[in-house]
């Protein structure tokens, strides 16, 4: 059930079980693509409170929502507690500017199952049975200050007592286009209450943009003893059927119909285009309004159900969207028999293909989480439509933006035209592509759907991404932001993983990227002395000064930058080797990185950016004059450089290639390293392995010496060790901060172990002490390939001053388990992701866990974004282990 199709050429490839996929975003409105304002504050232009009036020019949202892959039509579910002002169409939060560390949202769901191929999905959530408190979450919020947490649901006392809906949604598929979708909602609370259950089917609104679309239609088919069937036409996918089933209490819905249009009479005071907008669904439930078609077509429309449920009881309601052609007269799964059975079969198919991925040494806890961070991935794929030069200039029959549109962001990016189904970094709170934090999803998938991951990699380097000068578009706000070039490291990690047989995918990637090689090369270097910029580079507020915005005349060189270039050549030279052994031609290409490689270590050698008295590597400001300021701040912008190792084991192919052996060595002996005595020298080491007739070489920026130094402090508990993993900055900045002046400003940083206090980079993450997945992952994967060349008599103090010593594959596995016990109930039965918020570990609300952004530097608490299993999803990878 779990094999599916090619997507390598975009949607219209994809295998039958990718046609139909959770691909509605959980947030369309606040985004760069919605925004066609004149000053760039998308938040302001498309604000929450428009969403259920206004339609979308994108793409669409939901709650637990299901899209075909062109997103022509949208399955989800809306909720009324009879209180609420409006009903839950989607989650609520707060945009940008509205939080005290950002936009951030207010809801608690969790995104609980899945498999890849959509067959079998789950999704949780608790919504209050009280008013939910939209003004007291927004108002309290902007009265607090950067220094205070973020005032969150849970904090409002909403859920005292109990009083809420714990609701279940449960997909499977019948067939690719048959999906069954079952309701589950339980009264937590106290007392009997009113529950309104409105599964909603609509189709994304094509038509109203100038362009030539037929314009789809719903209608609803009475049947005699049913509640009859909605039928949907679209010209592109189809005719599908929407049933719904009386509960087993005999509660009927009724169908409501309006149009995925505007309500531009409330929205902007002209006269609507249907007399059935948007909102029309919205308005009948709550105020009984005459604003549902009483015909019963349209373009939006739900089946609605009121259920009166007494204290812990339990309601199912059962909906069914099948294609004309996939009906199976035969199953009947709207009936409560046919849905059990088909529900059971596809849960045992997801217990079955998750027992094959889970090592056999993990407990069943690691399990759980393991299979959650999958399904949080899979829930997080979003299709994504953006047409740069469309949005730039306007729609045709449309207003044209304000003249100053064109200017605010992306003026360079009109080849960008996004048609694609894309992981996302954070299904609400990031709802759109970002290049780094795409490559580290890649890996994750990988081990359970290695098309879709290769698919990802090879999106980003299509002709309708990458800039034709050879940049990959960073995110949205800013494509020309530089995120670091971690592309090329992917891909050699999915290909392992995915067996190293497909020698065809990573050909394809390393022409593409020796394309955006090339740009970093004329690009990033501005003195062609091999010392790489890059500002922001993925680190939002990493240093003391922003770092995309440096003080006038000055420029910054930095450490990771150049690591990040030395670490680019290192896995273009892997990839390199891996062709080789099928195409010779492709030796002459590894001299070329291991060139690039050897100028890049010479260039940070040449600017000091190693400090020998603190042991550390640190960036260079460099002021008009020619004064050279090391910026002395211990953070992980000092490790990178340790990121940057390539282990090359056997050289098999350079020994088969006698050609490239005496060119490799004649390299070697320019940097001063004989062949009669291949001992260390710079940064290249080699050692004959006289038990298996081979050389082994390993290419590092960071010397085992100079790595000794650097773990030193990093391994320090009172530095950048934490109970859960690397700090992003050392927590002696607590008591020591750093600052300097600059032309009468005084520029700072010190240990910030949650929330950001700045507001640099939007403020809502921060890299001033959390720990952060990515980074941690990348050292775990560094420091084996530092074990496979020098083994177990190199050992460090880990952590420094215990007095214990660890081979690096033992430090390398401390790692893994500290990152991976933030997730991990303790003795006391807490995880400590949850620790800010104890009512996460309760009953109730204990099955499941929130996959954060970042972690408490100090007690391992969830922060940033609550659902960014994107590259915190990493832990899968890190329970699996290595493979390949």
């Amino acid at each position: 059930m779990d094999q599916v199709g090619r997507l390598d050429e975009g949607p219209e490839e994809a295998g039958p079980w990718y046609q139909w996929g959770p691909y509605l975003s959980e947030r369309a409105w606040g985004t760069v693509r919605e925004d066609y304002s004149a000053d760039g504050d998308a938040w302001d232009f498309f604000p929450y409170e428009h969403a259920r009036k206004r339609a979308y020019r994108w793409n669409e949202d939901g709650m637990a929502g299901l899209s075909d892959l062109r997103q022509d039509m949208c399955l989800s579910l809306a909720l009324w507690n009879g209180r609420d002002e409006h009903i839950k169409e989607r989650m609520f939060g707060l945009g940008g500017p509205e939080g005290n560390h950002g936009e951030d949202v207010k809801e608690c769901w969790w995104l609980t199952d899945a498999t890849p191929s959509h067959a079998w999905m789950s999704w949780s959530y608790h919504y209050p049975q009280a008013a939910f408190p939209y003004q007291d979450l927004l108002e309290t919020n902007q009265q607090r200050s950067r220094t205070e947490p973020e005032y969150e649901l849970v904090d409002t006392g909403i859920f005292d007592d109990n009083r809420y809906w714990a609701v279940d949604v449960d997909y499977a598929k019948a067939s690719p286009t048959d999906i069954c979708m079952r309701i589950r909602v339980t009264n937590r609370g106290p007392d009997t209450d009113t529950i309104h259950v409105m599964p909603h089917l609509w189709f994304r609104n094509t038509w109203e943009w100038g362009r030539k679309s037929a314009l789809p239609q719903l209608w609803h088919q009475p049947m005699a003893l049913t509640p009859g069937t909605i039928v949907a036409q679209h010209w592109r996918a189809g005719v599908y059927r929407f049933q719904a089933a009386a509960t087993d209490s005999g509660i009927q819905p009724t169908p409501l119909f309006c149009d995925n249009v505007s309500n531009e009479m409330d929205l902007w005071g002209t006269p609507n285009r249907s007399e059935f907008p948007k909102d029309g669904i919205n308005d009948h439930v709550v105020a009984g309004a005459p604003t549902v078609n009483p015909n019963r077509t349209g373009t939006k429309s739900a089946w609605w159900y009121q259920a009166e449920i007494g204290p812990g009881e339990t309601v199912e309601f059962r909906v069914r969207l099948a294609a004309e052609a996939a009906e199976h007269p035969e199953h009947h799964p709207v009936s409560a028999h046919g849905f059990t059975k088909l529900l059971d079969k596809r849960l045992a198919e997801a217990d079955e293909f998750y027992d094959q991925v889970a090592p056999d040494d993990a407990d069943p806890s690691e399990k759980a989480i393991m299979r959650q961070a999958f399904a949080g991935m899979i829930w997080g794929k979003q299709f994504y439509r953006y047409n740069v030069a469309l949005w730039l200039d306007g729609d045709p029959d449309e207003p044209a933006p304000p003249p100053e549109h064109k200017q605010i962001r992306n003026a360079g990016w009109r080849n960008v035209d996004c048609y694609d189904v894309i992981s996302m970094p954070d299904p609400w709170e990031y709802p759109w592509f970002a290049a780094w934090d795409l490559a580290f999803h890649t890996v994750v998938f990988a081990h359970v759907d290695a098309i879709f991951a290769k698919y990802q990699l090879l999106l980003m380097l299509r002709e309708w991404y990458m800039h034709p000068n050879g940049a990959i578009p960073a995110y949205e706000w800013n494509f020309d932001d530089r995120n670091p070039p971690v592309h090329a490291w992917a891909a050699i990690r999915v290909f392992e993983i995915d067996g190293a047989w497909d020698f065809d995918f990573l050909e394809k990637v390393f022409h593409k990227l020796l394309v955006n090689f090339t740009w970093w090369i004329n690009r990033v270097d501005r003195e062609g002395n091999n010392v790489f910029e890059g500002g922001f580079l993925g680190l939002d507020n990493i240093g003391p000064i922003d770092r995309s915005n440096v003080p006038a005349g000055a420029r910054l060189e930095q450490a990771d930058g150049t690591s990040w270039m030395a670490f680019y050549c290192l896995s273009m030279l892997r990839m390199t080797l891996r062709l080789a052994e099928h195409d010779s031609t492709y030796g002459d290409m590894a001299l070329k990185f291991l060139e690039h490689f050897a100028a890049i270590t010479d260039g940070m050698a040449e600017v000091n950016m190693w400090d020998p008295a603190d042991g550390f590597f640190y960036d260079q400001l460099v002021m008009p004059d020619g004064h050279r300021e090391p910026l002395r701040v211990r953070s992980i912008v000092g490790l990178i450089p340790v990121l940057a190792a390539a282990y090359i084991p056997g050289v098999a192919h350079l020994e088969q290639a006698q050609k490239l052996r005496r060119r490799f060595f004649k390299f070697m002996s320019k940097r001063n390293v004989a062949e009669a005595d291949m001992g260390r020298s710079g940064f290249v080491s080699t050692h004959w392995d006289a038990e298996q007739g081979h050389w082994r070489i390993l290419l590092t920026v960071v010397d085992p010496e100079r790595l000794e130094r650097v773990l030193a402090d990093a391994l320090d508990e009172d530095s950048m060790l934490s109970p859960h993993g690397l700090r992003s900055l050392s927590k002696r900045h607590q008591k020591e901060p750093f600052s300097l002046k600059i032309d009468g400003t005084e520029y700072s940083i010190d240990y910030e172990p949650a929330e950001s206090r700045t507001a640099m980079y939007g403020g809502n993450s921060n890299w001033r002490g959390p720990v952060w997945f990515p980074i941690n992952h990348l050292v775990i994967e560094s420091l084996e390939r530092y074990y496979m060349y020098l083994g177990d008599d190199f050992t460090v103090e880990c952590p420094t001053g215990s007095g214990v010593r660890m081979n690096l594959q033992e430090v390398a596995d401390e790692l893994r388990h500290r990152l991976i016990s933030l997730f991990l109930p303790g003795a006391d039965g807490k995880r400590p992701c949850h620790q800010r918020y104890p009512i996460l570990d309760s009953p109730g609300w204990d099955r499941h866990v929130v996959f954060n952004e970042y972690f408490d530097g100090d007690n391992g608490a969830g922060l940033g974004a609550d659902h960014q299993t994107g590259w915190t999803g990493l832990v899968a990878d890190l329970i699996i282990g290595r493979r390949g």
